[in-house]
């Protein structure tokens, strides 16, 4: 803490470290209301930052809005299942669930599922792959074609197949668990994300110091302790150099694939937008693309974070 207050104390470290962010925002606020009215689009001219500002509170005023309608929508059916209850003792109330439509926020929340479950998955097949191929040179020989080939493929390319996949294995039977959009969405995102883990997980686990290795051996300790005791804590930093990576990735094939697959979230918000084509669209839109920038950023911030906690232990 000290040290934090000692480097901000400096005057050129809190003009590098917040003056220049600072002034550079603000000429990107300035380029931005300066230019953007210039511009004219089939849906109007590009909003300034006072327009998309205006946009979004509307957003979190509708989501307020929405808000309400379901309190009241519950109060309504409490009320009416007491006064039926009270009538005939012998009712058995029946309480539906709200059905309005989702909110700004509620997408963000369902993209942020998506996400996350996309990544977890990614990361559950990717760091035991990545482990075995940075032990073994037959396994890294035999998987690194796979690798070379599926990296670079684009969500567009995989989001048919999964789409078709999913289709014809999801149940339809009773109350799923998920819906088919999202499992489709999240498939997509692990398909796309797990890469970078995959690669820098065996990166880590081959630089690990090869007399630790030797111990472990000499000593015949089981490979799950090996694995556990020597090989993970030295390939950390890399497993979550490669993680930070995957969730970036996913973040971005998240929005093509909610697009495409129609997943209540951020992509399908920016599409239905986009189709709505009325005048505050573009500003609805942009503030999407913030909101997806802000929620990149904060990710990786908190992917950092862990990292750094993790490395401390």
């Amino acid at each position: 803490m000290q040290a934090v207050l000692k480097q901000w104390a400096d005057p050129k470290a809190l003009w590098q470290g917040l003056g220049v962010p600072v002034m550079a925002v603000l000429l990107f606020l300035a380029l931005w209301a300066g230019v953007a009215p210039r511009i004219q689009t089939s849906l109007g001219a590009i909003p300034g930052p006072v327009q998309v500002a205006e946009q979004a509170w509307g957003l979190w005023q509708a989501h307020l809005d929405e808000r309400d309608r379901a309190v009241a929508f519950y109060e309504r059916q409490d009320k009416r299942n007491a006064e039926r209850l009270a009538e005939d003792p012998s009712y058995e109330p029946r309480n539906f669930k709200y059905t309005g439509k989702a909110t700004y926020l509620d997408q963000i929340v369902t993209s942020l599922l998506t996400v996350f479950t996309g990544f977890l998955l990614g990361t559950v097949v990717a760091v035991p792959l990545g482990i075995a191929a940075g032990a073994s040179k037959l396994v890294q020989a035999a998987i690194n074609p796979l690798v070379q080939i599926f990296r670079p493929v684009s969500p567009l390319a995989w989001l048919p197949i999964v789409t078709l996949v999913v289709s014809a294995l999801y149940v339809t039977t009773g109350t799923p668990m998920f819906e088919k959009s999202f499992l489709i969405s999240a498939i997509t995102v692990t398909l796309c994300s797990l890469w970078p883990t995959l690669i820098n997980t065996a990166v880590g686990v081959t630089s690990v110091d090869k007399d630790l290795v030797n111990v472990g051996r000499v000593l015949q300790l089981p490979l799950a302790t090996r694995v556990r005791k020597i090989i993970l804590p030295s390939a950390l930093p890399f497993i979550f150099t490669g993680m930070r990576l995957s969730l970036g990735v996913g973040w971005m094939v998240l929005i093509a694939a909610e697009m495409l697959a129609q997943n209540p979230g951020l992509g399908k918000f920016v599409w239905d937008e986009f189709q709505n084509g009325s005048s505050d669209s573009l500003g609805r839109i942009m503030v999407a693309v913030f909101t997806i920038g802000l929620i990149g950023f904060g990710l990786d911030r908190a992917m950092q974070g862990l990292q750094t906690l993790a490395s401390r232990r």
